[in-house]
């Protein structure tokens, strides 16, 4: 497969671990933050496994469809998680994780 058919998985992965990492650093400065610790956590999950599914991408691996699906898995919960908040870090952060799982849908086999 070429990495060209990728480029626009890869680009929305890209733009998730931005708006995860952003978000769970915005949610450590809110005054609530024990509430906020799931999201936390999620952002985090997310942003690793978004990093790790651009790099399969890249390279084209035959793993990376395994990777797709995990990846949308993670994304999708960290999106409901994100929903739950009322803050715009957490509605950025889902929105982008919401377009990861329909991209990362494309790959899975």
């Amino acid at each position: 497969m070429e990495s060209n058919s990728y480029q626009s998985t890869i680009d929305a992965l890209h733009l998730c671990v931005q708006r995860c990492e952003e978000c769970a650093t915005a949610c450590l400065e809110e005054e609530h933050v024990k509430m906020l610790a799931e999201c936390i956590r999620l952002d985090r999950d997310c942003a690793e496994i978004c990093r790790a599914t651009a790099v399969f991408l890249a390279r084209s691996s035959e793993h990376a469809p395994h990777l797709c699906r995990e990846c949308a898995e993670l994304c999708h919960l960290c999106a409901e998680e994100c929903e739950r908040h009322e803050m715009d870090h957490c509605k950025r952060c889902a929105e982008a994780c919401r377009k990861v799982v329909q991209e990362c849908q494309k790959h899975v086999r």
